[in-house]
């Protein structure tokens, strides 16, 4: 198959609002892929979500950036860049960015001007055609002539469309639904809704809620068979063998099978959570895990099961979950909670929790079935959010669907001990409108004054809002902090730079970064 009618159908998908021309389409192409072999519909079906199935390239945007001309007509197959990305993956060692600059001009130079933009949303994640897992599901429905609620269900218990699509077309509606959880295979987590506060969250009688710690750990699933375990990490990639002592906890749990949500966290001799950073790097480290846990320790925090010695729970509430965790888990690996429908009780245990130095707190509906891979009313998060008056010092050149505009923005606070008087704090695309993204080219084309070919600099003049989540520590700025998950909320013509936030009151702000 040509990767030019994969690149065709993402196009003429984006085209439409309608769902089900969508689905039309891409069932359309899925059952093309099937006359071709599983392989084929799993290509398909991933790149048409947005994935790379292969893993990380190792690309980023600059390499990108920098690509020779098109070919003039398609001839680059599906199978000419399955091979390209699982060479990219297996690249390392001395030499490997330039072989990878290799490997991308080769690709790149087969590929038409359609392909060549296709390919840069699906290696940096910008493929927005309408057509993500929800879209995707219908289509595997239509082509393979199944339920889509059984569609659903197996992906939720394989954790990844793709496996999914490629039983639907070559076995069909028995083969998904013999898929069901099965330990030591994950499955997509369930995730919570945000509320700005409480007393928005708890909205059912007493006592229907259990209001929980929120961790700012790294995520994990742990799975036990015997004396097998594995833990997964929310995007599912097995990260086993970096954490023996999360392991230790799991293996010492007394069952024979199970399946347990919860957090592995970076903590401090009393018991305050270590930046985010610290836990982060710990658990992506590759370097010799008993030295790592030597120098940086992770402390297990549980707080659902979904499996327990073959009985399967996400459809049990979460009351008999959690009395069935407590059962199984020691105080120091469950998460601290209290059951209560009371707004002033609920206020009580998340000002604890803050003043622990934790992110806040997850309302969770006691009656709620684990919804995998769904973000619902069944759990919601509730933290505090801060906004911030910032400058902008900087815009770099937009690239996949916002190539042709100044997307991703560089934040300043005002530091008048800096030699230009401003400290960058990061950067963001988040929070933009297309209408935005217009304005701001034009704004911004007018303001600059230098220009590298991928960063525009401009006069520090343009006022923006900025919501986030907190600071943590950067060495790549020097302040030597930066924004946590920063998004745009508007921008503030009405205020001047000199109106701006200052580095010392975002300090105040957050008196330890994250």
């Amino acid at each position: 198959m040509l990767f030019a009618r994969v690149v065709d159908t993402s196009r003429t998908v984006a085209a439409t609002r309608s769902r089900s021309t969508k689905a039309a389409e891409l069932a359309d192409l899925l059952r093309q892929a099937a006359d071709e072999g599983p392989r084929a519909i799993e290509l398909v079906t991933s790149f048409l979500s947005g994935v790379v199935p292969h893993g990380r390239l190792g690309v980023g945007h600059r390499t990108l950036a920098t690509r020779g001309p098109a070919a003039s007509a398609p001839s680059l197959t599906l199978a000419d860049v399955d091979a390209a990305f699982t060479t990219l993956v297996a690249v390392g060692g001395e030499g490997s960015t330039q072989a990878r600059h290799d490997l991308v001009d080769g690709l790149f130079s087969r590929a038409t001007a359609s392909e060549q933009r296709f390919l840069r949303g699906l290696i940096t994640g910008d493929v927005r055609q309408g057509a993500l897992d929800g879209v995707m599901q219908l289509a595997v429905a239509e082509a393979a002539d199944v339920p889509v609620a059984v569609v659903r269900r197996a992906a939720m218990f394989t954790g990844r469309l793709a496996p999914v699509s490629v039983a639907a077309l070559t076995e069909g509606s028995e083969a998904l639904t013999a898929i069901g959880l099965q330990v030591l295979r994950p499955i997509a987590p369930m995730l919570a809704a945000a509320s700005p506060t409480l007393a928005e969250a708890l909205v059912a009688d007493p006592p229907g809620w259990s209001v929980e710690c929120k961790y700012d750990g790294i995520r994990i699933q742990a799975h036990k068979r015997d004396t097998d375990v594995r833990i997964f990490t929310r995007s599912l990639d097995d990260i086993t063998q970096r954490l023996p002592e999360v392991v230790e906890v799991i293996a010492a749990l007394p069952a024979n099978a199970l399946v347990v949500d919860g957090e592995a966290i970076a903590l401090r001799p009393d018991g305050r959570p270590q930046p985010f950073q610290i836990t982060g790097a710990r658990t992506a480290s590759s370097r010799d895990p008993e030295h790592l846990r030597r120098e940086t320790p992770l402390t297990t925090i549980l707080f659902d099961l979904l499996h327990l010695d073959g009985h399967t729970l996400l459809d049990q509430p979460l009351a008999e979950r959690r009395a069935l965790l407590q059962w199984l888990v020691e105080p120091g690996n469950l998460v601290p909670s209290v059951q209560t429908g009371d707004l002033g009780a609920a206020e009580e245990f998340n000002a604890r929790m803050l003043a622990g130095g934790h992110e806040g707190v997850v309302v969770k509906q006691l009656s709620a079935a684990y919804s995998a891979g769904r973000r619902g009313a069944g759990w919601i998060k509730v933290k505090p959010r801060h906004s911030l008056d910032l400058v902008v010092l900087a815009v770099e050149r937009g690239s996949g669907r916002r190539r042709g505009t100044l997307s991703n923005i560089h934040l300043g606070a005002r530091d008048p001990g800096s030699p230009t008087g401003w400290a960058m704090l990061g950067k963001t695309f988040k929070g933009m409108t297309d209408a935005m993204l217009a304005w701001q080219t034009e704004r911004f084309s007018e303001l600059a004054v230098a220009d590298d070919g991928w960063v525009v600099t401009v006069r520090p003049e343009q006022v923006v809002e900025i919501a986030c989540d907190g600071l943590q520590r950067s060495s790549r700025y020097p302040a030597g902090v930066a924004l946590r998950f920063a998004r745009v909320v508007r921008y503030r013509d009405d205020k001047t730079a000199a109106d701006t936030d200052t580095l010392e009151t975002v300090r105040a702000l957050w008196p330890e970064p994250k």
